[in-house]
């Protein structure tokens, strides 16, 4: 895949599909992507046990998606996000496998954001927008499936999923963007010095 100019940001939608190559070390915190392709969802309990017996799936340009879908006769009926910060102490593995998306919502701590640096990226998802994200995904398989619907690895071919960029590879995070500004208009509007609370 050719690299990302700059013409194609700044409201374009960049077009990605998996499985990702360094066209990933081009985008932006803040762009916006249409992901297409297989994506494997994985939470808490996934993450725990690939790390005791591995990965199932080449994890080389991989996207795993912090997800607990509802799948019911093999369709996916909801697969909205969850909390990424669950999964701050678990994805080093998997980014030093040559995972190069993770999906999710409310972005992760800077340990992970560090990890990605050159590597891969952090796409977020809105949360509340579960039925969404399932019309645009199709089940195709199954790991670990012992663990329960919500925390078996289900492996997705997505159709143009509508993300943004939270934490790109050279460090730009829009999490901790807008944490930051919320904390400086908050001790602005209630004229509190800065290093009150920090």
């Amino acid at each position: 895949m050719l690299g990302i100019s700059t013409g194609e940001r700044g409201g374009d939608t960049v077009n990605l599909t998996t499985p990702l190559g360094d066209e990933v070390l081009d985008l932006r915190a803040g762009d916006r992507v249409s992901l297409s392709g297989t994506i494997y969802t994985a939470r808490d309990e996934a993450h725990l046990r690939m790390m005791d017996v591995g990965i199932p799936f080449d994890p080389e340009g991989a996207v795993v998606y912090h997800c607990g879908p509802v799948v019911k006769d093999g369709r996916l009926l909801v697969a909205g996000p969850t909390t990424s910060a669950r999964m701050n102490a678990l994805t080093g593995f998997l980014i030093d496998a040559g995972v190069r998306g993770l999906i999710g919502k409310g972005g992760m701590e800077q340990e992970v954001v560090g990890r990605l640096r050159g590597r891969g990226v952090y796409l977020a998802f809105t949360g509340g927008c579960a039925v969404l994200a399932a019309a645009r995904m199709q089940v195709t398989g199954v790991y670990f499936e012992d663990l329960g619907m919500a925390e078996a690895v289900w492996v997705i071919e997505a159709d143009h999923l509508p993300l943004t960029v939270g934490i790109d590879a050279h460090g730009g995070d829009l999490f901790a963007a807008t944490q930051e500004k919320a904390k400086t208009q908050f001790h602005q509007r209630f004229n509190i010095k800065q290093d009150t609370f920090s």
